[in-house]
């Protein structure tokens, strides 16, 4: 493959999208994902003349009659398309105070945006394969990247960095909650979103509301420091029932039901629990429940809950039924 290395001006490439000669969308390439921040950071870049990473450009359809062709945007859509809502005053873009629109910059100003010089990598004629092959090398690693480190590349809104703080937070390290391995493939993070977006709603299966949740406060989370505090209660509690270092309150499928348990009971139904009491009845259960490994007791609440701890955990009928065995042992501690 012979590609070319060349500059582009950013009014040659806001022509291109105008007039449809640039294509910014090919069906590889990710959605428009980037924050309002990221969005204004980069701005500010071209604004002050700093430079920014080349962006990948292919031969796309040519009209064989009128010889008019079109380019595909291979890599570089959220930047290129960032400019054009800068330049046209798009509402998906939100300006701060501090930075100027682009109509009421001056005609130096104007001009210089304009002309401010874009470093592009042309690939040439190429077909949709051998394109699709060249993003996803310019957007991988050199080893399979998991779905919680492609939300990582991504999303870095607030709700994530929310998570993000939550996985760092001593309570899970003093407990040994994460492995290193799990830490290094952000296995943590995707557990501390789990619970936040099961906070916020329900339970939900395996990893699947993750994504969504990401996107829709990739810019504004307004209920932050709301979810903080009913954590920072939800951690209290948990701490103040002294469970054992061996004990399953720390294996992930045992320790989501309880923070998720445990915040409906005193955050959104208000209900004071006695702590004491609440760590008895759950250490009583967890040791009838590991009781329930090697000998059947008959009873069926504790057998729903073994068998969900021991086949398809992270389903959400398994968590759904976790959860509402370990409210009953939990409500046996609210003060009337």
């Amino acid at each position: 493959m012979k590609t070319s290395a060349e500059n582009r001006r950013v009014r040659s490439l806001l022509n291109g999208l105008r007039t449809g000669e640039l294509r910014p969308k090919p069906d590889f390439q990710r959605k428009l994902v980037w924050s309002n921040k990221d969005k204004v950071a980069f701005i500010d870049t071209v604004l002050r003349d700093l430079p920014f990473p080349e962006i990948y450009v292919a031969a796309g359809e040519v009209d064989l009659v009128t010889a008019a062709g079109t380019e595909m945007l291979v890599d570089g859509q959220q930047r290129v398309t960032t400019l054009q809502q800068y330049f046209t005053a798009s509402n998906a873009l939100k300006l701060p105070a501090n930075m100027k629109p682009y109509s009421e910059l001056s005609i130096d100003e104007q001009t210089a945006f304009l002309n401010y010089e874009v470093a592009v990598r042309n690939l040439g004629i190429i077909n949709t394969d051998g394109i699709k092959e060249v993003f996803r090398r310019i957007n991988s690693t050199s080893y399979s990247l998991n779905a919680m480190e492609i939300h990582n590349a991504r999303y870095n809104g607030p709700l994530k960095q929310q998570a993000d703080e939550l996985a760092q937070d001593e309570f899970f390290s003093a407990h040994h909650v994460f492995s290193a391995a799990e830490i290094r493939r952000m296995r943590d993070v995707i557990f501390t979103l789990t619970i936040i977006i099961s906070m916020l709603s329900t339970y939900f299966n395996r990893d699947d509301e993750i994504e969504q949740y990401l996107e829709r406060y990739n810019d504004d989370f307004d209920r932050r420091q709301e979810i903080s505090e009913r954590l920072n209660k939800c951690k209290a509690v948990i701490e103040a029932c002294a469970f054992s270092a061996k004990s399953r309150a720390w294996k992930k499928a045992d320790l989501l039901a309880l923070f998720v348990e445990i915040d409906r009971t005193i955050n959104k139904e208000q209900a004071i629990l006695d702590n004491e009491s609440l760590g008895r009845n759950i250490r009583n259960f967890y040791d009838r429940v590991d009781a329930e490994m090697s000998q059947s007791s008959g009873d069926d609440a504790l057998q729903s809950y073994f068998k969900t701890t021991v086949q398809a955990t992270n389903d959400r009928s398994a968590r759904v039924v976790r959860g509402r065995v370990l409210r009953e042992v939990i409500l046996q501690s609210v003060q009337r």
